[in-house]
């Protein structure tokens, strides 16, 4: 059988030219026929000839491989100066800190692996991290991937390897061993590849509805204390809320009015610049990210009216870009917290192709509402005057925040496995199943070559981590905890 899909192994032209490829039709070649899953399968598993499953455990760093400092300061700038030390002072404390703040030094490093030619809109920046819980439209809590600043149509195999590293990374920095690391690793491979098979048999549609609740946190947990911390967890979640969060941010003292109240100083989390000239730009920008809204939703935003906005400092791999949070208020105690963020072009872009959206900010939402099982109903975009792109969403919508390496040896291995889960319904949403699943087979093949490449370029992550910690030393960077602020 001739497969519809060919191999690319993406480096220089040739990840150019499959840039536009879109997920594998399910359509025969006159289009008015439908390839089963079977023929699927057998197109996946085809694949097998030219990316042996064996080669996807390969790492080792070519010999002209960039500097990753060099790599580093390159795509940091553009960001803001005063905020980049805050930056490397989070990415010095550990190589899992560093990990998550160098999706771009990886993309680079996963440009130059075999990949089977399938593609799906993948998350770039898939650390275990970046995923967690959050209210769906319906107020339930769901589990799923969280953060999708990088996301793009990519190679899935970039994501898988991706997240089973950052499991290896963060199990070593929680002290654990290597056969715990590295089985957890697998462990996530092998649910994305048995949920990858299972979702291959579904109804498209039943795969688009399909969703983790976070109550399968507790279901899975191995005792009566898992269980337990879990409910607190869920339960933690489930109060952040507007209503609930808006005491702790908001103070109204040394204002004239209860309707106008000002945010809280959190140096260097949240706080107000020393000009205004950013709450002037989030009122600028407002009504463009506002016409992003369908009409119902602008229903509910035009009860709101913004009464102060403060800078952001978030994460890692997100300090630096221009980030601030809204105080929008309906009444006295009828609060709306919006963060906007800075939208760049994704890390994937030089090796995966450009986005097909002029605005970056709309290429993050479009993305997320493709990968998440229920998004936010505030998601929007806008642009500013300087023709830098953002993105609208709320700021704690009932977010379920998870400490990977404060985990117990067993919660992180079954919280391993709920992240591959996770994954594989993004990836099947976006994808086609079948050829995956097909290629991926039932035996731990694949699985097994995964948590090797995940070993090996956690090591090189390791010895990337030495080379900031050398450049901090050496002056080339500067790290501060608390930043320029």
């Amino acid at each position: 059988m001739k497969s519809a899909l060919h191999i690319v192994k993406h480096s220089g032209d040739s990840a150019t030219r499959a840039s536009d490829r879109t997920p594998a039709s399910t359509h025969g070649k006159d289009g008015d026929s439908f390839l089963t899953v079977e023929l699927r399968m057998a197109e996946g598993k085809a694949l097998r000839e030219k990316a042996p499953r064996s080669s996807q455990g390969n790492w080792v760093a070519p010999l002209k491989r960039a500097d990753p400092i060099q790599v580093l300061m390159h795509l940091d700038r553009d960001k803001l100066p005063d905020l980049l030390p805050i930056r490397y002072a989070r990415m010095r404390e550990s190589p899992f800190g560093f990990f998550r703040g160098a999706a771009g030094i990886m993309a680079a490093d996963l440009a130059g692996t075999t990949v089977t030619g399938i593609r799906v809109q993948g998350c770039g920046d898939c650390h275990v991290a970046n995923f967690g819980g959050f209210g769906s439209p319906e107020r339930e809590l769901i589990f799923d991937i969280t953060d999708f600043d990088e996301t793009l149509p990519a190679p899935w195999e970039w994501d898988v390897k991706r997240l089973t590293t950052s499991i290896v990374l963060a199990a070593r920095d929680s002290g654990l061993s290597e056969q715990h690391s590295v089985g957890t690793a697998q462990a996530a491979v092998a649910a994305y590849c048995g949920h990858m098979r299972r979702y291959a048999q579904m109804q498209a549609l039943k795969v688009w509805y399909s969703h983790l609740d976070a109550q399968r946190l507790v279901h899975e947990a191995a005792d009566e204390t898992a269980r337990e911390r879990w409910k607190s967890v869920i339960k933690k979640a489930k109060k952040k809320t507007p209503s609930h969060d808006f005491p702790k941010m908001a103070t109204s003292e040394g204002r004239s009015s209860r309707f106008s109240p000002r945010i809280v100083d959190d140096p260097p989390h949240i706080f107000h610049a020393r000009t205004k000239r950013v709450g002037e730009h989030a009122r600028e920008m407002f009504e463009h990210y506002r016409a992003t809204l369908p009409d119902e939703r602008r229903v509910v935003l035009d009860r709101y009216q913004i009464v102060d906005v403060a800078r952001m400092a978030v994460g890692i791999g997100s300090v630096g870009t221009r980030c601030a949070v809204v105080l929008l208020m309906a009444g006295p105690d009828d609060a709306l917290f919006l963060q906007f963020k800075q939208a760049e072009a994704s890390v994937f872009e030089t090796y995966a192709g450009k986005s097909r959206y002029s605005n970056h900010g709309e290429r993050v939402v479009t993305g997320q509402r493709m990968l998440q099982s229920g998004s936010d109903i505030f998601l929007g975009w806008t642009r500013d005057g300087e023709g830098r792109d953002y993105y609208f969403r709320q700021l704690h919508d009932m977010k379920m925040s998870v400490d990977v390496e404060e985990m117990s040896k067993q919660d992180q291995f079954e919280y391993a496995e709920l992240c591959g889960w996770a994954l594989a319904r993004a990836h099947a949403r976006t994808g086609d199943p079948a050829r995956i699943a097909g290629y991926i087979g039932k035996n731990d093949a694949f699985s097994g070559a995964i948590a090797k490449f995940a070993a090996a370029y956690a090591d090189q992550t390791e010895r990337d981590h030495a080379e900031l910690v050398k450049a901090i030393r050496a002056g080339k960077l500067v790290a501060n905890a608390k930043g320029a602020i």
